[in-house]
């Protein structure tokens, strides 16, 4: 009892001192993201924040992580844009993102959470680039003022493809917007100054927020006093007062007849554990109590709140790094400052929303535009160069592959680019061969390695292969932990053959095999 009184005064007192801040900086840091996400998506804005609302609360409440925040993720935009044009509609897509939520929760279950450290960390890097590279993309007609844009649903070439290429670029030309550029560019220009000069100095207030609320004074600046610059209503983003009136659930029998739902659901579940485990493992790192998340509890949570978010019409969650080391900046101490950020949306967005119409859509391309910079920033490619040849063309590899294809088909070229290098490796380290002359003898010296695979086979056997008759061979395979049987079939059928060519054959903790015989 007194246990339990005491940890309930810690989080009263953390709250109180600490987390009651972090929560308000989150919310302020979340609000644009959930909408920018929505919009990059090509899903309808209240999805976001449903998502975000869901990821505070329901995730927060669930996870044993006391810093990380979860909610709608930009490394997900590409996979929703491209599910929701496959669907047809986002009610459908909806299904995947619900089911996507079940295969986490199975995976937390069978406690399987470990499966991401088997994906090199530079394919992983590479996935990040390109869909920062692809969510700069996406935003450019925004930043331009262009009101309908209803392309680059997938992939980064979409619209350079050949087909109506021209069209795209004639209807930005015509739909662009003079005062969309003014705010955008001015608007960026503050975001990189204030990041740069003030961004240390006033650290609780978040550059996303400072460059919405210069945006909307901008644009309110332009109606009332430059009507040339002013912007049209269809460049403002709109979430009606009754939000609960526009969300469309699902239809659920479509689970038993379309295929691609569970196809997309597999994808979502794939890279939402992704980058949820990558960023708990980066926040774990930033917590002040060195408090680690345990991987299989978070996937439950993660699942839960995917399940329920693609329930009632929201897009798909991770564990997000941006809003969570926004959180851990802002001096958090316990999980209460992401669940009361989800609090703080839920008010925010169903009791003031005509606020948020004030925002103009190339406000919150700006702020998307940052965050892919982030996700593809120069320094990291060049972090990843210098590490050589064998990390960085998996990397580049995954990154071109994401580009022209899709992002699981990307990952997966990269991953097999990747496994190229091991086996390429492992081929060349099962063993160390020294040569010497004692008088007119040839000695061969084999060295086998600690795990000798069937990878080996063909070198070590070629390297018998090239033996001279009268030669002196010793083969040490002691300090071995494994041998492979192909490996131990080779070295046991050279002894026939150095019988014959007249070799001193010795072998050392090499056991002996049955082998294949002519009949």
């Amino acid at each position: 009892m007194n246990i339990t009184r005491r940890k309930a005064r810690f989080y009263l007192l953390s709250f109180l001192k600490h987390d009651f801040k972090a929560s308000i900086t989150v919310f302020l840091v979340a609000l644009p993201l959930c909408l920018g996400i929505s919009l990059a998506s090509n899903a309808p804005l209240y999805s976001g924040l449903i998502a975000g609302i869901i990821g505070g609360v329901v995730v927060g409440l669930i996870s044993k992580s006391h810093i990380s925040v979860s909610g709608p993720a930009a490394g997900l935009f590409a996979i929703c844009a491209a599910a929701i044009a496959e669907s047809g509609s986002s009610g459908v897509f909806f299904l995947s993102v619900a089911l996507a939520g079940l295969i986490q929760i199975m995976l937390g279950v069978f406690r399987l959470g470990g499966f991401t450290h088997f994906i090199p960390s530079t394919v992983i890097k590479g996935m990040l680039a390109a869909i920062g590279i692809i969510l700069i993309s996406k935003q450019i007609p925004l930043l331009l003022g262009y009101d309908k844009a209803d392309f680059w649903t997938k992939e980064l070439f979409n619209v350079l493809s050949f087909s109506h290429a021209f069209d795209h670029v004639k209807n930005i030309y015509y739909n662009s917007s003079a005062g969309a550029v003014v705010i955008a560019m001015s608007s960026l220009g503050l975001l990189i100054l204030w990041e740069k000069k003030a961004s240390k100095k006033l650290a609780f207030i978040p550059s996303s927020f400072v460059v919405v609320v210069f945006g909307v004074l901008v644009a309110l600046l332009f109606e009332q006093f430059v009507p040339f610059l002013a912007l049209k209503p269809s460049q403002f983003v709109y979430i009606p007062r009754d939000l609960f009136s526009e969300i469309r659930l699902p239809d659920y029998l479509a689970v038993f007849t379309q295929a691609f739902i569970w196809k997309n659901a597999v994808i979502i579940a794939v890279v939402a554990t992704l980058e949820s485990l990558l960023s708990i493992e980066a926040v774990d790192k930033l917590d002040p109590y060195n408090r680690i998340t345990p991987q299989n509890r978070e996937l439950v949570a993660q699942g839960s709140g995917n399940f329920l978010s693609g329930l009632i019409g929201g897009l798909p969650i991770t564990a997000v790094i941006v809003r969570s080391s926004a959180n851990a900046e802002a001096g958090a101490r316990t999980k209460l400052s992401g669940i009361f950020h989800g609090i703080w949306l839920f008010v925010f967005v169903f009791f003031t929303a005509s606020v948020l119409n004030m925002i103009p859509y190339c406000i919150l391309a700006v702020i998307l535009t940052r965050t892919g910079y982030n996700l593809a920033k120069p320094k990291m490619i060049r972090s990843v160069y210098k590490l050589g040849r064998e990390q960085f063309m998996p990397f580049i590899v995954t990154v071109v592959a994401i580009l022209f294809t899709d992002l699981l088909i990307g990952v997966g070229i990269g991953v097999a680019y990747a496994a190229y290098f091991i086996f390429r490796n492992t081929y060349k380290a099962g063993f160390t061969l020294d040569k010497k002359m004692e008088g007119h003898i040839n000695h061969y010296y084999f060295r086998l390695a600690i795990n000798v695979s069937f990878i080996n086979k063909k070198k070590l056997k070629d390297e018998l292969e090239k033996i001279p008759d009268y030669s002196f061979v010793h083969i040490e395979g002691a300090h071995s932990v494994y041998i492979d049987y192909d490996v131990i079939e080779v070295i046991n059928e050279f002894k026939v053959k150095a019988h014959h060519k007249h070799i001193a054959l010795h072998l050392s903790g090499i056991p002996d095999v049955e082998t294949l015989e002519a009949h």
